[in-house]
């Protein structure tokens, strides 16, 4: 099937999966979150002959361990690996494949983290499972056989979002091992702006529309997604605070040819203050890391960001490079100018794998290698 008419199929399956959830809650038999988070849970794989995989708890937080079963020379690179799915969705056997692989080819010990989800879980209890699995891993390395100099964050949409949070928190601690990289694959990196470029050429591209992103970051702060259409229009953030970060979070930092699609103009909106009390955390870095200051972003280690031409999370991944590269840190991008967002996690996926996922998973194995 060629990449058009899988995307149609994609987009099909994926509303008619909405659809069915809607007619599940309005039923009273299960929410649409329950529904989606079981759709989406992937299925248990067999033994792998190249791989030792154990679950086991880092300070309380459930993850998944790979290790190559291979003799190794020496110590090998270890990765600690936040899954995506808007901090609603995903698991441990969502994103199995795609761990495997990073496991094999990169001759690396995976971790990944399964992270409490929102609603029930709001902010910050994603980040905080994710940094406390982290801490965990950098404190006794030696017992996966892991170079202290090699340890590296990785993850994907909301995965990315809480790696580029990790690194951040991490980058002035002196007591641990210092991270060697971070690399984020089309990661979501701040709630001020809806209306970028990139969110409205691809407002309705699956898997992830505009209102979704909005939606989904919104259940992560507060549970609820109350308020998301002054959210997206821009009510939510005072007008000082909004200069105050168009240095970082402006179209203006975007290259022209990411614009040529069309652009759509920017109508000036009305603030409305009780909608900031309910989000103003969103001008938290942990929540934001796009929002940090420059004292911490000099501080990051080499990055790879992956960004997708058809993806409403882009231009977060484009003005993030940027930011990285005005404070001297070493950028890897890869831009998959075919890619859709969560094209990464559909790699061997049900028939849904596409020709560019297997190459922008290939982009980050190489990146790994280089380490």
């Amino acid at each position: 099937v060629n990449q058009p008419a899988k995307l149609r199929l994609v987009l099909t399956v994926l509303l008619g999966t909405a659809a069915l959830g809607r007619i599940l809650e309005k039923t009273g038999l299960c929410s649409q979150i329950t529904f989606g988070r079981y759709v989406r849970q992937g299925r248990k794989l067999g033994l792998d002959p190249k791989l030792f995989i154990q679950d086991l708890q880092f300070n309380e937080v459930p993850v998944r361990v790979y290790q190559p079963k291979a003799t190794s020379d020496g110590r090998r690179r270890g990765i600690l690996f936040f899954h995506g799915g808007g901090w609603v969705f995903g698991s441990l056997d969502t994103y199995e494949k795609v761990c495997r692989y990073l496991s094999r080819e990169s001759d690396s010990v995976v971790v990944s983290v399964q992270y409490r989800l929102a609603p029930e879980h709001k902010y910050p209890a994603a980040y905080e499972d994710c940094l406390s699995a982290t801490l965990h891993f950098l404190q006794n390395l030696e017992l996966y056989g892991v170079d202290p100099a090699r340890v590296t964050v990785c993850g994907d949409s909301a995965g990315g979002n809480l790696a580029a949070a990790v690194s951040q928190t991490l980058a002035g601690r002196s007591d641990l091992p210092k991270l060697r990289a971070q690399i984020l694959i089309y990661p979501g990196l701040q709630a001020l702006d809806f209306n970028l470029p990139s969110y409205h050429q691809n407002r309705g591209v699956p898997l992830l529309f505009r209102e979704r992103a909005a939606f989904f970051a919104l259940l992560y702060l507060n549970g609820d997604a109350l308020h998301m259409e002054e959210v997206l229009e821009g009510s939510h953030i005072p007008p000082d605070m909004r200069l105050k970060y168009r240095k970082w979070v402006s179209p203006d930092n975007i290259p022209e040819k990411f614009k040529v699609r069309g652009v759509r103009p920017l109508r000036s909106t009305d603030f409305i203050a009780e909608v900031y009390e309910t989000v103003k955390r969103f001008c938290e870095p942990n929540l934001c890391p796009l929002l940090a200051e420059d004292s911490v972003v000099h501080q990051l280690p080499e990055s790879f960001i992956l960004t997708c031409e058809y993806d409403v999370l882009r231009d977060d991944g484009l003005l993030y490079k940027k930011r990285l590269e005005d404070n001297g840190v070493r950028v890897t991008w890869y831009h998959l100018e075919d890619g859709f967002h969560g094209i990464i996690s559909l790699y061997d996926y049900c028939g849904f794998s596409f020709p560019s996922g297997k190459r922008g998973l290939d982009s980050v194995v190489n990146f790994l290698k280089s380490l």
